[in-house]
């Protein structure tokens, strides 16, 4: 027996002998607008946007209403038709443009990227920040040792205004 559906993304499959094939196909191509390279616009809402232009997309927050109940953890995408919604997948990665970064669905819950505007991200922690002052070159003084010291200073500060080091 054949399938109605793709086993990933579930979309829709032409069947033998289907009246209107075009509309299945139709529908298919549309959840790929959605689904492949996907832009949302932000993953907090829980119920549509008032005024959604086509091909705008949504991460459906948590307890969803209206025409996304019983969407959770799906992209919503605004079409000529009406609401289309592709269930995440394992390593699916969608950037949303209101928190400036990717965010990947890990087969449980989507979860922020590592890498954003701020820093990189380890564990939900940043490990490296932007760019800090350059750090100067020990200069002059007669006693090394408190030339050292504030180099191995700088040099610390630095490593913890990164976030490489508490």
């Amino acid at each position: 027996m054949m399938a109605n559906e793709s086993a990933r993304l579930a979309l829709p499959l032409l069947q033998a002998g289907q009246a209107q094939k075009e509309l299945t196909h139709n529908e298919a191509l549309t959840r790929l607008d959605i689904a492949v390279q996907p832009l949302v616009e932000s993953a907090t809402l829980a119920s549509p946007p008032p005024s959604p232009v086509p091909g705008q997309c949504w991460i459906v927050a948590a307890s969803p209403t209206g025409a996304w109940a019983g969407q959770a953890d799906a992209i919503a995408g605004w079409t000529e038709g009406g609401w289309r919604f592709v269930a995440p997948v394992m390593g699916m990665a969608a950037h949303v443009r209101d928190r400036g970064h990717a965010m990947a669905w890990d087969g449980t819950a989507w979860r922020d990227g590592a890498v954003r505007a701020d820093g990189f991200y380890q564990g939900g922690l940043r490990v490296i920040g932007g760019r800090g002052a350059a750090i100067p070159d020990p200069s002059g003084g007669g006693v090394i040792d408190v030339e050292g010291r504030a180099a191995t200073g700088a040099i610390l500060a630095m490593l913890r205004l990164h976030g490489m080091i508490a």
